[in-house]
């Protein structure tokens, strides 16, 4: 009977673990994800429950890199954990879960080197890439910005995760606008000698 007992509450136990391991069931392996996006913009609200992270739930945009092409994407997610936005040029790995429809993304769990969670994404697809000018967001067309990546050397899906040689613009265009900078004070023309009067006869 006891062993009979140990037996159901162990058998139990797993049954536990493998329910939790199909809730979580994402890959977490990197090599899963062929995808990568930039994420430009993303509105959020966190729920907490005693101090800890419920679910962050919100919308954005961002640049989806497949294969050697590049299209923009609006999202809404509901995750449980919180993330960031890129920086700079930096991407997220992701794949399809429908394509087209709901993206998998891969991203860094705060606090935790090398630990890893999944969120889905909803997408809404674009026939533009976003690009970031003078601090605002707006589109590109994808041929114009595969033309920058190959320039620049960009191409995140195969390991070139850095533009090089950036020109100043497109440095200064990484999160923002560069600041003002205030024009030199200009030297006034020198005046003119008075011209004497004639004299009088």
């Amino acid at each position: 009977m006891k062993f009979m007992t140990k037996f159901l509450v162990h058998s139990f136990a797993v049954c536990l673990l493998l329910s939790a391991s199909m809730l979580n069931g994402e890959s977490k392996n990197m090599a899963d994800y062929t995808l990568r996006i930039r994420i430009f913009s993303k509105d959020a609200t966190t729920f907490y429950y005693m101090r800890n992270v419920q679910e962050s739930k919100g919308d954005g945009r961002g640049d989806l890199f497949e294969g050697d092409g590049v299209i923009g994407v609006d999202f809404n997610y509901a995750c449980g954990e919180k993330f960031k936005t890129s920086f700079a040029y930096e991407t997220y790995p992701a794949r399809w879960k429908k394509p087209g429809q709901v993206l998998t993304v891969l991203l860094p769990v705060f606090g935790k080197a090398n630990n890893y969670f999944t969120c889905n994404f909803n997408t809404a697809v674009k026939d533009y890439a976003y690009t970031r000018h003078n601090g605002q967001l707006g589109p590109i067309s994808p041929e114009k910005y595969k033309a920058w990546m190959a320039k620049y050397d960009y191409d995140p899906v195969h390991g070139k995760n850095t533009p090089r040689n950036l020109s100043a613009a497109d440095k200064a265009n990484e999160n923002g606008p560069p600041p003002a900078v205030a024009a030199p004070p200009t030297t006034p023309p020198a005046s003119a000698p008075a011209t004497p009067p004639a004299p009088t006869q």
